[in-house]
């Protein structure tokens, strides 16, 4: 990446500023990736950030206040590298990256970016995955070194997913020889006896968002071929009792709903080979009252046991609809306040 800034480096943030960006190596297929059909990545940008921008091949002028353009000239070359590493760019993940825009994401060095791996970029069968600031990068990182990992926050911030993630690349790059994805069945105070169908049918339902990343990720075809084979598991809690699991990646999601004694189940299941990652959120229990989480207990027996591994996620890392942050934070501050006042009732 070449850039040239017309204005002094020293303009401050909130005056008017021109700055030249050149996009190495010039290959038109990678840009026009870059810039969407119909320039639409390139119009969304302008409109997020309130500049503009024109280019002719890979000569790019943006024009607006001196903080926002150098905000989109490093959000352009960023991009413009997960175009060459075969990322496929649209407007959702357009959308993410420009969320990330306050973060310190933006304002690391290009090489950490375009650094495949080694920048945490996961690698599936159907696509490239990678992690979205500080914590995710942190996450999949301990991941990759520790057994037995523990990724702890509010709904939308990856946890699952990049668990998932980590797992499908182990397995592709024969690493394990088996995932097994485990939830517990408690869910918002239902029972499985009062469910409809089957046992398989019962516990469906629970397993559904590790079905989905699963498919993204493999394909159907080849994920119902692994669960035939046995090569992918998904399975309640309760049916890892008694087993020792080698060589395997195993992920306990929604932890928050065990039970100290699952937990300690679960945890002591894990045999040569194997990693785990654990995830919950604990704002989000559906236990009886009166029964303490597996989760929140693990997290102060634990917490100095060597080969064990806490990401702790806030809300500044969900990475869903920007409504989904704001919602978080309203049920953090709802919960704070109410626990100055002691009780659920008005004020």
């Amino acid at each position: 990446m070449d850039t040239e800034q017309s204005a002094p480096e020293a303009n401050p943030p909130g005056l008017a500023s021109h700055i030249t960006l050149s996009l190495e190596p010039n290959d038109a297929r990678n840009l026009a990736a870059l810039c969407g059909q119909l320039d639409n990545h390139l119009r969304q940008i302008e409109k997020r950030l309130e500049i503009s921008i024109q280019n002719r091949s890979n000569q790019f002028e943006l024009r607006g206040t001196h903080a926002r353009c150098q905000m989109a000239a490093s959000l352009l070359s960023s991009l413009y590298a997960d175009v060459e590493n075969g990322i496929q760019l649209s407007p959702e993940s357009i959308h993410l990256r420009l969320q990330e825009a306050d973060l310190e994401l933006l304002s690391e060095p290009q090489s950490a970016e375009i650094s495949g791996e080694t920048a945490g970029l996961i690698r599936t069968k159907r696509q490239s995955i990678r992690p979205r600031g500080q914590n995710q990068r942190a996450y999949v990182s301990a991941i990759g070194s520790h057994d037995i990992n523990f990724g702890i926050g509010p709904a939308g911030t990856g946890k699952t997913y990049l668990a998932v993630a980590c797992a499908v690349r182990a397995l592709l790059n024969e690493q394990v020889k088996r995932i097994l994805l485990v939830r517990p069945a408690v869910e918002a105070g239902e029972r499985l006896g009062f469910l409809p169908g089957d046992l398989s049918q019962k516990v469906d339902p629970y397993l559904r968002p590790l079905y989905d990343a699963l498919y993204e990720m493999l394909g159907f075809e080849t994920v119902n071929k692994y669960i035939e084979r046995h090569v992918i598991e998904i399975a309640p809690l309760a049916f890892m009792r008694g087993r020792t699991l080698n060589h395997a990646f195993i992920i306990l999601d929604e932890a928050q709903n065990t039970t100290k004694e699952q937990m300690k189940m679960f945890l002591t299941r894990i045999g040569f080979g194997s990693t785990a990652v654990v995830t919950g959120d604990t704002t989000q229990i559906d236990l009886p009252k009166g029964t303490q989480s597996g989760l929140k207990h693990a997290m102060t027996v634990l917490e100095d046991v060597e080969g064990i591994t806490f990401t702790q996620f806030a809300n500044k890392d969900v990475v869903r609809h920007p409504v989904v942050q704001r919602v978080v934070s309203a049920y953090d501050e709802h919960e704070q306040k109410t626990a100055q006042r002691g009780g659920d009732g008005p004020p």
